[in-house]
This record gives C-alpha cells, sequence and structure tokens, in this order.
C-alpha cells in the first residue's frame, strides 16, 4: 500500500464499536467494570487507555511501521518521556544542531538525576562514533535537524548505535512517516511533535512515540502511566483527523518551500538558503536516498540582522510566531523562539545567529506568498 493510501487506511479508521466512519470522541476520565476480578481487561481509566488515543496510538504505528505507539500531550512530553526510561549515570549522545525545547531538557532537567549528555556533529559519523563511552545508551538525532537542515545519514548512525549496542532515537517532525520512516532505516525509537505536521493546523499540542520493540515498548508504556503526560480524547481525534489530509498537504508543503527556497536565494539582500531540496544543500543526495521528499521547513540568512527584521516586521501572510507545520505559513526568529533556550556561545558555534530566518512554507497559493515576501523586502 503506497503512503498516500496508508495515511487513510490504516485499519483502525473504523470505529470497531459502532462501524463510525471516524472514531469517536471518548471524552471520559473513567470506564464501568462488570466484575472487580477483570481490572485488567478492557478500558478502565483514560490515563491508562482510551479508545480514542489508542486509535491515533495505531494509526501512527503503522504509518511509521512499528509495532506499538504512544500518544502524548505534546511534543516535549514525547521526548521527555523517552529520556526517562534512562537514569542516573546513563549517558546520551545527541546531534548538536537540535531543538532548543530537547536542549534544554538534556542540559537542565535530566542532569539533575544524573544523566550525561554530549552534543555531537552528527553529520559526521567519525564523530558519532567518538563521542561514545562506556555509559553511553542511547543516540539522538534529527535529520534535517533544526533549524538549519543538516542531514545526518540515518542508515549510518543507526548502525553505528547498534554495534555499540545504543538506543537510537530519531526526531521525525519535520519530514513526517509520509517522506521518512526512520524504523525502517534502523532506529529503534522514532518521535513526533504531532502538533506540527501529523496535526497540520495549529489547533493541537501532541506528540508520538512509536518503537519497534517489545522490550522499549514496555518501558515507555510503563513511563506513560506513571507520569501521565497523555494525549486527551479531543486532541488525539483531531490529530487523526489531520492525519488524514497529510498526503495533499505536505505535497502542497514540498511545492511551495522549493518555488520559495529557489526564488529567495536570488533576491539581494539573502546570504544563504538552507533547505534540502536545493541541489547544492550538504547532504541533498544523502536525503533523497533516505526520504521520498525534501519537506515544508526552510531557513534563511539575511545580510544584515536589520533586513531579517524587516523582512520578519514587514510580512503580512505568514505568522510570525513559534511552532511549525501549520496549514498557514509561519515564519519564526530561531534565536529568540525555538532556541532561545539554548546559551549564546552555543548558538553562534551552531550557526544560529540573528540573521536567520525560519519558514515554515504553508499551502497557500505560492504566487501569494512570494509576492507578500518581496513586498516585506522592499
Amino acid at each position: 500500500m503506497k503512503p498516500g493510501t496508508r495515511v487513510l487506511h490504516t485499519g483502525v479508521e473504523i470505529d470497531k464499536y459502532t462501524g463510525a466512519a471516524s472514531i469517536p470522541i471518548y471524552q471520559v476520565s473513567t470506564f464501568n467494570k462488570t466484575d472487580v476480578h477483570s481490572l485488567d481487561e478492557g478500558y478502565i481509566y483514560s490515563r491508562t487507555n482510551n479508545p480514542t488515543r489508542e486509535a491515533l496510538e495505531e494509526a501512527a504505528c503503522r504509518l511509521e511501521y512499528g509495532n506499538k505507539g504512544f500518544a502524548f500531550a505534546s511534543g516535549m512530553a514525547a521526548i521527555s518521556s523517552v529520556f526517562s526510561i534512562f537514569g542516573s549515570g546513563d549517558h546520551i549522545v545527541a546531534c548538536s544542531d537540535i531543538y532548543g525545547g530537547a536542549h534544554e531538557v538534556l542540559t537542565e532537567l535530566f542532569p539533575r538525576f544524573g544523566m550525561e549528555v554530549s552534543f555531537v556533529d552528527a553529520t559526521d559519523l567519525d564523530a558519532v562514533k567518538k563521542a561514545i563511552r562506556k555509559n553511553t545508551k542511547a543516540l539522538y538525532l534529527e535529520t534535517p535537524s533544526n533549524p538549519l537542515m543538516r542531514i545526518t545519514d540515518l542508515r549510518g548512525a543507526c548502525e553505528i548505535a547498534r554495534q555499540a549496542d545504543l538506543i537510537s532515537i530519531v526526531d521525525n517532525t519535520f519530514m513526517t512517516p509520509y517522506l521518512q520512516n526512520p524504523l525502517r532505516l534502523g532506529a529503534d525509537i522514532v518521535i513526533h511533535s504531532a502538533t506540527k505536521f501529523l496535526g497540520g493546523h495549529s489547533d493541537v499540542t501532541a506528540g508520538i512515540v512509536i518503537v519497534d520493540d517489545d522490550e522499549l515498548a514496555g518501558k515507555i508504556a510503563a513511563i506513560q502511566k506513571s507520569f501521565g503526560a497523555v494525549i486527551g480524547p479531543m486532541d488525539a481525534w483531531l490529530v487523526m483527523r489531520g492525519i488524514k489530509t497529510l498526503k495533499v498537504r505536505m505535497e502542497q508543503h514540498e511545492h511551495n518551500a522549493m518555488e520559495i527556497a529557489n526564488w529567495i536565494g536570488k533576491q539581494p539582500g539573502i546570504a544563504k538558503v538552507y533547505y534540502p531540496g536545493l541541489k547544492d544543500h550538504p547532504g541533498h543526495h544523502l536525503h533523497k536516498e533516505q526520504s521520498s521528499g525534501f519537506g515544508a521547513v526552510l531557513s534563511f540568512q539575511t545580510n544584515t540582522i536589520g533586513f531579517a527584521k524587516k523582512i520578519m516586521h514587514g510580512i503580512k501572510l505568514p505568522v510570525l510566531g513559534v511552532s511549525l507545520g501549520g496549514v498557514e505559513s509561519i515564519m519564526s526568529y530561531p534565536v529568540l523562539m525555538s532556541h532561545a533556550s539554548i546559551p549564546q556561545d552555543q548558538k553562534e558555534a551552531l550557526g544560529i545567529s540573528e540573521d536567520l530566518i525560519r519558514f515554515s512554507v504553508g499551502i497557500e497559493d505560492v504566487e501569494d506568498l512570494i509576492a507578500d515576501l518581496e513586498q516585506a523586502m522592499k
């Protein structure tokens, strides 16, 4: 079954109780039991399981070709819950070009409990190997990375992790299951901020984790139940509704992003464009080998900070704010938004500068987006 069909036919689109063509919103906290000796059967309490959330978890699992899925209240809840399967003395190797929220919990929260982290340029597999210690337990990756769209060789990196007996974790938010499937490339755990493209309409916060191993599934299930950062039924339903249009949205997103990436790189005052679809983008050919498309997100640097702010304050169609992945275009300022929590010296080392803009290209008519950008520049 092709990806565009799979997003509509996951096998859980029909409610097994009523035959409804859309899974109902089971807005309930507790369930009646007819026998106190069968509390482990069926549904008992929505923190533990809920039919709407269960349908989303199964749908996401099938889209990523996994064995078990878990839905959380946000992308950060998903990320933090995965990191919670590790403990004191454990070491994690993470890509240096990383989402600011993930960087923050790895440097501020989990070290309180004795965990250690090393950041490495994951596009350099030799650097990944050298960063592994005796107490290293996991390799955490984003590709394309946020916000500079660096491309990591997923097959190569996950093979390094496998040989070192590490758990490989990949944030696949930018590409979505429609364009990239890390489990099929060797990863052990895939994470999505479903707030972004899976939901697709900027009206929900959600996170999803998919695994392909029963032991890992048991560990994450225990964290999900005990930590309790689960998604609510209404939000789960909204994400499922968003997934149904993932194919058509991602194709239009990508078409627009490619047009804008090519156009904006030719404009005066633009120093650099970062988009995997550009043939001169570092890792372009590698990305084509492991993904079926280039996605909706690009970043660009201007020649001056003032010009960057002029563009952001002059646009009329895109939202100027945090997040990405909505049907509407969203323009962000990483240095003060998505990566604000990263220390200044580290931002400078990573290239996250005050002249850098991240652009999540929506599904508007691309001619209107280009005209808007043009008037903002003038």
